[in-house]
């Protein structure tokens, strides 16, 4: 398999998982049955395709990309759905996040 079905089993990971967050906080604790089950429903199919993306791209590069892209999204959907704005440390660590990515990516080589 070529390394391009890795990412798009990648990509559908981070979408999968940025949903799932999405929905963790209005389950209540998961007392709203609804989005629980979504909640659910999306983090299973994440962790499916983050294991398929495994298979091809290396464990390292695959984790720390969905980790990255991630954080950085459900922080900015705490942004923009409830006006969670992170403070300067916050912000920086972020910023750090995503700099690690771009390094893991572009720098990183495995054996």
């Amino acid at each position: 398999m070529s390394n391009l079905i890795g990412y798009v089993y990648l990509l559908l990971a981070v979408v999968l998982g940025i949903t799932s967050n999405g929905f963790l906080k209005t389950t209540n604790g998961f007392t709203n049955i609804g989005p629980t089950i979504m909640c659910m429903v999306t983090i299973l199919l994440c962790i499916f395709f983050l294991a398929k993306a495994m298979m091809i791209i290396p464990v390292g590069f695959t984790y720390a990309t969905y980790g990255g892209l991630t954080i950085t999204a459900v922080t900015l959907f705490g942004v923009i759905k409830y006006g969670q704005m992170p403070n300067a440390y916050g912000l920086a660590g972020i910023v750090l996040i995503i700099i690690g990515v771009i390094l893991v990516n572009l720098l990183g080589k495995t054996n």
